[in-house]
């Protein structure tokens, strides 16, 4: 899977409700969207030393980051990715799991998955026995995605980011979940090789600029 680019901005409400219309003008709905948007929810991982948090503060140029993630509530389709970044350049790698296999991974019970035969899967066992990684944080949020065909462009506009305040039982609906203190509404503009002139227009808000915005580092206020 190669790198792609992408552009992160914090905007206003009244930002998103202008992107909103000016996207659905130009662009597609996400097909898995429902009424235009979803709720996502993801599990991140961390070491004690909160190796993934700290190199993302620090700007650490080549570095990566394990979740779990579902949507809408359905647990019968659940991701397990690996996000890395290199050079400004992102990569997103995914394995579908099994409810089994997300409630083995949340409760560190890696020995009855070590021998799995999905790669990722086995790379984060790995990594959780070699590196201590463990379930770290929830984090909750809404989604409304766009796409663009030429440039395999996907603009988001994710808000109402939550996370877990007691607990971390991710694959319960009875989760509490709270606001992840003020965060912002994060525009995101992820692309190939190209971003095509039309969208780099549509996607312009004066006042912003590129941010290194990050959902899983808003949501470790509180531990």
């Amino acid at each position: 899977m190669q790198f792609r680019h992408e552009w992160k901005h914090e905007i206003s409400y009244v930002d998103m409700l202008s992107l909103r219309s000016r996207l659905s003008a130009v662009m597609q709905q996400d097909s898995h969207a429902v009424n235009g948007r979803y709720k996502i929810r993801s599990m991140y991982f961390d070491n004690f030393r909160d190796k993934a948090l700290l190199e993302k503060i620090n700007g650490v140029n080549t570095r990566e980051k394990f979740r779990v993630r579902y949507y809408n509530d359905d647990l019968s389709f659940i991701l397990l990715e690996k996000k890395s970044k290199s050079n400004g350049l992102c990569r997103k790698e995914q394995a579908v799991i099994t409810l089994e296999e997300a409630r083995l991974i949340a409760n560190k019970n890696i020995e009855n998955l070590s021998k799995s035969e999905k790669p990722l899967v086995k790379e984060l066992c790995y990594k959780m026995r070699t590196e201590s990684l463990e379930p770290k944080t929830i984090v909750e949020y809404n989604r409304e995605p766009f796409v663009y065909a030429p440039g395999n462009v996907r603009v988001t506009l994710d808000y109402d980011i939550r996370t877990g305040l007691t607990g971390r039982d991710y694959l319960s609906p009875d989760c509490v979940m709270i606001p992840a203190g003020n965060a912002p509404i994060i525009l995101e503009v992820k692309w190939d090789e190209f971003l095509p002139a039309v969208i780099r227009d549509v996607v312009q808000v004066p006042g912003t600029h590129t941010s290194a915005f990050s959902k899983y580092a808003a949501c470790r206020i509180y531990g």
